[in-house]
């Protein structure tokens, strides 16, 4: 919570050029439902930046929720440096991007993913994903 109000006047997260209030804002903050797929994907890149591991929980599709752990999520959230989000392809339930960030040990990295997304009662969720 206190690192999405420091971001009030900052750009957003994922890496669109807006204010994180005017983007992923709106939907970290539950006042609205992001209306596609990408939206979803950067919401959720802006979650892991500011350690919202309700927001990811509740953005996974119900049938793969089991496979989460709230406190695992949160670890792994904080104990990275998040720096950049790159949008490789996208198209209308599919996400493909590298997530850039600083690990605990001080180390870049990359994370490279094929994500596949479910609209379902009027909300995207996320499904899985494909690494490398």
């Amino acid at each position: 919570m206190e690192k999405r109000r420091l971001m009030e006047n900052k750009k957003c997260f994922c890496d669109t050029g807006l204010l994180f209030n005017e983007c992923c804002g709106l939907y970290l903050d539950n006042n609205q439902k992001a209306p596609s797929a990408l939206a979803l994907m950067r919401s959720r890149y802006s979650a892991y930046a500011t350690h919202n591991a309700d927001y990811l929980l509740e953005t996974t599709h119900i049938s793969e929720r089991q496979y989460y752990s709230k406190d695992e999520i949160l670890k792994w959230a904080t104990s990275n440096k998040w720096q950049k989000l790159e949008i490789l392809s996208s198209s209308e339930e599919t996400v493909e991007f590298k997530a850039y960030f600083i690990d605990s040990n001080g180390k870049p990295q990359t994370h490279y993913e094929f994500s596949t997304f479910k609209f379902e009662n009027n909300a995207w969720y996320y499904v899985d994903g494909k690494f490398e």
